[in-house]
């Protein structure tokens, strides 16, 4: 068996057998599709890092407010969904998953995005919506494959004019933060789909006044010409 789902009415533990099973690909922990179930983990154990065949690791929905040093040492985890947790940090040992393609923190407790995103060079998903992050440090320039970025409900005032360099984005969702304006280089950004109702680029419940409201109600064609013009 590859593949391996654990589930249990307030489940709050894992049987310590499942850290022998070294060929393991899959593990899901997570009520996500489970209504009537709760989890109820607050610690994945640090035995996690003896999985190191893991590629998708599932903890969504739990009450995990830690994550150990240990994950650091899944060098083939590609997908890692941690959303609706306590978590307010991240280890420094994240940084080392480099075939991290798709990472979910949604709703957790985070104040800041976590340097260790910025060291994953092939993520190409980042979900951190409904957190309480303030501020995104320069160092995301680095998230160079980044193609998706969900940012919405969060506590954001600004962003650094190193964002503009995340030249691979195909979605961002900026909306219901703190923005009042966006930077001027934001037009460089050539791979947002500008397409109607702002599927792929949301601004939406920011006090913005750059661009001005009166751009902003005109649709997305004339924000994304606005940025255009500090290009040319």
């Amino acid at each position: 068996k590859k593949k391996l789902k654990i589930s249990g009415r307030e489940l709050a533990s894992v049987p310590t057998q499942v850290f022998g099973l070294d060929q393991l690909q899959v593990l899901e922990m997570s009520p996500e599709r489970e209504s009537c179930l709760r989890y109820r983990m607050e610690l994945l154990p640090r035995e996690i890092g003896h999985l190191r065949n893991l590629t998708c690791l599932y903890v969504d929905s739990n009450n995990l407010k830690k994550i150990p040093a240990e994950i650091g040492t899944l060098s083939h985890l590609e997908r890692l969904t941690l959303s609706n947790n306590s978590l307010s940090s991240l280890p420094p040992e994240m940084g080392a998953l480099q075939r991290l393609h798709s990472l979910h923190l949604a709703n957790n407790s985070l104040t800041e995005l976590p340097a260790p995103l910025c060291q994953l060079r092939s993520l190409t998903f980042l979900d951190v919506s409904d957190n309480k992050i303030g501020t995104i440090p320069p160092s995301i320039r680095q998230l160079k494959k980044l193609e998706t970025l969900l940012l919405l409900f969060n506590s954001l005032e600004s962003l650094p004019e190193d964002f503009c360099l995340l030249r691979n984005l195909h979605t961002l969702w900026l909306g219901n933060n703190h923005l009042r304006s966006l930077p001027a280089s934001f037009g460089e950004l050539v791979n947002l789909d500008w397409g109607s109702n702002y599927c792929s680029c949301n601004f939406e419940g920011n006090p913005l006044e750059s661009p001005p409201p009166e751009v902003c109600s005109r649709g997305p064609e004339e924000i994304r010409d606005y940025f255009l013009s500090f290009c040319r």
